[in-house]
Order: C-alpha cells, then sequence, then structure tokens
C-alpha cells in the first residue's frame, strides 16, 4: 500500500511540473454562432509585411489544424476570413526555491553513562531564494472573422517563453496547436 501511495504521488508531481511548464491558452468565442456552418475560410492580408517565413509557418500550423476539423481553405466566397498576428516581448520572470540548512551530526558526552552519543539534527526548512529572471514571451492570436457579417466570431492566442528574439517553427506549431486544442472546433 505504501509502494501505492509513493508511486501515485510520483506521478501527481510529474503531472504537475509539467503543467507549470505549458503555455498559456486563452479563448474568447461568439456563443451565439454555430460553427458546423462553417467549412471554408480564407487568409487576410491587412496590407502588413512583416517576417514572411514566420507568417507562412503561422499559416502552415493552422491550415493544418484546420483540415483536422474538416474545413478547407478556398480563394472565393469563403464562410470564415482568418488574420494572424505575433508578439515578442521582455517580461521579468519571478523564481524562488526553496532553501534547507544542511543536516549534522554532533557527539555529546554523557557523564552518567560516561559514553559518548550521536545526536542527529536533520535539515530544517529556512525558507526561499528568490530571483528575477528576464525572459522573452511570444505570444501568436489567430482570428476567425465572419465573412459575411465582418463581425469577430473567434479568437485564440497562447503565450510561451521563447529562446530567442524571434520564433521558431516549432514554437510556433507549439502555440498554434495548444490554441486548437482548447478550441476543439470539430465539436462545435
Amino acid at each position: 500500500m505504501k509502494k501505492l501511495i509513493l508511486s501515485w504521488m510520483g506521478v501527481l508531481s510529474v503531472v504537475l511540473l509539467l503543467s507549470s511548464c505549458a503555455s498559456t491558452t486563452h479563448i474568447e468565442k461568439d456563443d451565439t454562432v454555430n460553427f458546423r456552418g462553417y467549412k471554408s475560410y480564407a487568409w487576410t492580408d491587412n496590407g502588413r509585411k512583416g517576417n514572411g517565413l514566420l507568417e507562412a509557418n503561422i499559416r502552415s500550423a493552422v491550415d493544418q489544424q484546420l483540415s483536422k476539423a474538416g474545413w478547407r481553405e478556398v480563394k472565393n466566397r469563403p464562410d470564415l476570413l482568418i488574420e494572424s498576428d505575433m508578439l515578442v516581448e521582455k517580461s521579468v520572470k519571478d523564481l524562488s526555491n526553496p532553501v534547507y540548512s544542511q543536516p549534522y551530526s554532533r557527539l555529546v558526552y554523557n557523564p552518567y553513562t560516561r559514553r559518548y552519543a550521536s545526536i542527529y539534527y536533520p535539515s530544517q526548512f529556512l525558507g526561499y531564494d528568490r530571483e528575477q529572471r528576464e525572459i522573452r514571451e511570444g505570444t501568436v492570436t489567430i482570428t476567425m472573422i465572419d465573412a459575411k457579417t465582418d463581425k469577430t466570431v473567434w479568437q485564440g492566442w497562447s503565450t510561451d517563453e521563447i529562446n530567442s528574439r524571434k520564433f521558431t517553427s516549432k514554437e510556433v506549431q507549439n502555440l498554434v496547436k495548444s490554441i486548437f486544442k482548447k478550441a476543439d472546433l470539430a465539436k462545435n
């Protein structure tokens, strides 16, 4: 029984550790809209000139996720217009690590028994060592607009810590996957 409890505590701690490293994802949608009526989409350009490779990576990742939901990209008369936006900004991350004292043993003389005895002092919790670290956070935003009414019906964005000044294709893939995993458009 004790081994079972210890193994479950280990599994729980791994799950909590992995969930703390996950990206932050949010979804906003118009609850009055039935997404089953949408089957086609087209990308808008918004007249901006950004990083062409990054934009292509985002479009590829979104196209892959929407094709899984049964949607297809068309050039004429789409049901939805899709826009994407990305942002990289500096942020400060607070880190706190627990600090413990070192355990030690002490040799003590007992005059009644005329012997030395060893007393063990276990480690004790002393507090937290806090530090702040500057990080870069990347945010990808996907917006869906009804082509007939020109009304935003769905928006999803995900933020995660990135390793460089720009997104890598793998980071883009992970952020887009987390957005559509939470959205689950196939069930709407």
